[in-house]
């Protein structure tokens, strides 16, 4: 998009028919197994390494932050979480750092603890639970593929056991759609790249390359059962035990819970009853189809019980209620098999996954799952591939309390479909998206939804061949998404995102997006983004080598200019911009941004600008408070042509707009309403930690 940069500006192919990126930076590897840093500036101090807060106390957080700034944001949870860098340690704290390509950048607040063999990182329990989620990296196989090596849990410095990690699940390289292989040469020698000039003696890497190149997604999950409960002040010990296969271990955070027993749904199909083995050894895809298919001629649900189910392939639904015990007792699990010939849809492998009908055969009706979880087997990115937990088209159907693991996508559907709701599940690891709405998705809800480290947008709604209309997304937290966004909007008509947190996008992308592009429809009707919470976005667009806005505006293949209101968002700690209007550079002078409506925000720190414009058109700020601002208020480029009139883009101030930061009043007078102001680059000046207002 940047005038000095445009050839950089292509798309990325993202889900089906997305076309590549062209990435830009060179990264090296410490000897130490931990990555060196690369790309801009990171506007963060570093840490001292250190022993935590060094006293017992829980420090609870919730996205890293003091809970009270978001308070009645983001999803209502079960569970506690606890950053490892709060915790008492004899390891060292690594970061912050929001630098891609770097373990810090990618951990939960940009902060982790890094343990050697021997060394701990203690939690004490903030309340009762008696069970928990790790989420943590290790290195990968010096040949890829990932390795495994224990973790030591102890209760109290008494109750013992031992977590089992794996990094197979993790490490990409390379450029999309990446690689598990380290020593891999350019997937795409003829796509031009530009290399970060902070990079010592980087080059343009073709025909060759420093490897490993570009390593991401370093971090994963996994979830342990305590068998017992325990108080409020106990104190859990996480241990990287000496001997094991890990050079290291990093963690990042900790959330505890007090798991209820299992469900019992005393009068349904009972897939035991149709053969189904719980302990995971023999395959179980038959048996649950014979129940599934019990089920719907008796009018009964579906019940799973406490186990491990096997299953390798897709599970179609229709009119059917699957009820599990669960999502930390039944669990559905299945490996990635590759196709003998690819599928009409272009699969060429299949795995678990529970799938409505496609929409071209009606789709499916009246299905609801809940209660268990589905571990897939998804270790490479193969857009074409179906290998997510749900898919297909559900209509007038509900998916509740799951918990979704390593497949492609968490979610998928294709419409048309209509009258979806999503509730109270988690979606971790994913190597795409979290949810989708693709295509013809109508008056269907996401709440109370966790997702947590995607490989791409946590939650999207594509309009790419019909419009999705009158969908909401609310109360729903997305933590780092390694690439692109945590909310992102392509086309649409009468849609809602409310209430929502966002915290760490690493790359390509940021907090929230709407954008006219990957062949999306045009946004009409009204948008509506209010009450959403976004901290630490507003990232460093590797392509185009300049700050992104927390929130951010593209036009790329269409005007933008439909009713958008950006009301009552908070946008935290933004390492560059918090809002941004921009159209790509070969295309400013045909698509302009319009009518876009901010009122009642509230800045709190930005590396940059309040608002960086670089695109024609129009928006309104009314009661837009900020402080703690980095440059000048408005960053105002327009479309680049300096006309002597002023900026293409004019910034209308409707009053009540307050604050600022180093250089004065964020919408100073002497801007408005079209003054260029245009900073290509400017000092990033690195804000100080959110505060209540």
């Amino acid at each position: 998009m940047s005038r000095y940069s445009t050839r950089a500006a292509a798309e990325r192919v993202r889900s089906r028919a997305r076309k590549p990126a062209r990435l830009t930076t060179v990264v090296t590897a410490a000897a130490a197994g931990l990555v060196l840093m690369a790309g801009a500036p990171a506007p963060a101090a570093p840490a001292t390494p250190g022993h935590g807060n060094g006293v017992g106390a829980p420090v609870v957080t919730r996205a890293a932050l003091d809970p009270a700034l978001v308070a009645g944001r983001g999803a209502a949870v079960d569970f506690a979480e606890q950053e490892a860098e709060n915790a008492p340690t004899d390891g060292t704290v690594i970061g912050p750092d929001r630098t891609a390509y770097t373990l810090p950048s990618e951990a939960s607040g940009r902060t982790a603890v890094r343990l050697n063999p021997g060394q701990y990182v203690e939690f004490t329990l903030p309340r009762a639970a008696n069970a928990l989620t790790v989420r943590y990296s290790i290195p990968d196989a010096p040949e890829g593929g990932g390795i495994t090596a224990p973790l030591d849990v102890s209760v109290d410095g008494r109750h013992r056991s031992t977590m089992t990690l794996t990094s197979k699940y993790s490490w990409l390289y390379n450029q999309y759609p990446f690689s598990n292989d380290p020593r891999a040469d350019l997937l795409h020698p003829d796509w031009w790249i530009t290399e970060c000039g902070c990079v010592p003696a980087a080059t343009t890497p073709a025909p060759t390359v420093d490897k490993p190149f570009r390593p991401s997604h370093f971090y994963d999950e996994q979830r342990l059962l305590l068998g017992k409960r325990y108080e409020a002040g106990d104190t859990v010990r996480l241990t990287a035990p000496k001997g094991g296969a890990a050079a290291w271990t990093v963690i990042d955070l900790l959330d505890t819970q007090l798991v209820a027993a299992p469900h019992i749904e005393p009068r349904a199909a009972n897939v035991l009853a149709f053969g189904a083995d719980p302990t995971g050894r023999r395959d179980a895809g038959d048996a649950f189809d014979r129940a599934i298919a019990h089920a719907k001629k008796r009018h009964l649900k579906v019940y799973i019980p406490p186990g491990t189910y096997q299953v390798n392939r897709h599970l179609a639904v229709d009119h059917v209620t699957i009820v599990g015990a669960g999502s930390w007792y039944t669990i559905v699990k299945g490996h990635q098999v590759t196709l003998d010939t690819p599928a009409p849809d272009g699969s060429v492998h299949t795995g678990v996954g529970f799938y409505g009908k496609d929409a071209a055969d009606g789709g499916s009706h009246d299905v609801h799952l809940s209660g268990f979880a589905v571990e897939g087997d998804v270790r490479e990115r193969i857009d074409t591939d179906q290998v997510n937990a749900v898919g297909g088209a559900l209509n007038d159907s509900t998916i509740d309390g799951l918990y979704l693991h390593h497949t492609k996508v968490g979610m998928w559907f294709d419409g048309p479909m209509r009258r979806l709701r999503v509730t109270h599940n988690v979606i971790a690891d994913q190597i795409a998206d979290g949810l989708n709405f693709h295509t013809g998705v109508t008056d269907s809800t996401v709440s109370d939804t966790v997702v947590r480290n995607t490989g791409d947008d946590g939650l999207a709604m594509w309009s790419e061949k019909t419009g999705n209309a009158r969908n909401t997304f609310a109360h729903n937290t997305v933590q780092t998404p390694v690439l692109a966004n945590g909310i992102a909007l392509y086309g649409g008509t009468d849609n809602t995102v409310t209430g929502n947190l966002v915290a760490d996008p690493i790359r390509e992308g940021s907090a929230i997006q709407v954008g006219s592009r990957f062949g999306a429809q045009p946004f009409t009707g009204h948008l509506w983004i209010t009450d959403n919470t976004t901290v630490r976005s507003g990232t460093f667009e590797l392509n185009w080598k300049i700050g992104l806005g927390a929130v951010w505006f593209y036009a790329l293949e269409q005007d933008i200019d439909a009713d958008i209101r950006v009301t009552g968002d908070h946008f935290l700690d933004n390492t560059y911009n918090a809002i941004m209007l921009v159209s790509d550079f070969p295309v400013k002078d045909k698509y302009a941004i319009r009518g876009v409506h901010f009122k009642d925000i509230r800045v709190d720190g930005t590396g940059t600008s309040v608002l960086s414009a670089r695109s024609a058109g129009t928006a309104s700020f009314e009661n837009v408070d900020a402080r703690n601002v980095g440059a000048v208020g408005i960053n105002n480029c327009g479309s680049f042509n300096f006309p002597s009139t002023g900026s293409e883009f004019a910034a209308q101030d409707l009053g009540g707009n307050d604050g600022g930061g180093t250089t004065g009043a964020w919408m100073a007078s002497w801007e408005l309403p079209n003054t260029i102001t245009c900073d290509d680059r400017p000092p990033v000046v690195v804000p100080p930690a959110p505060a209540p207002w």
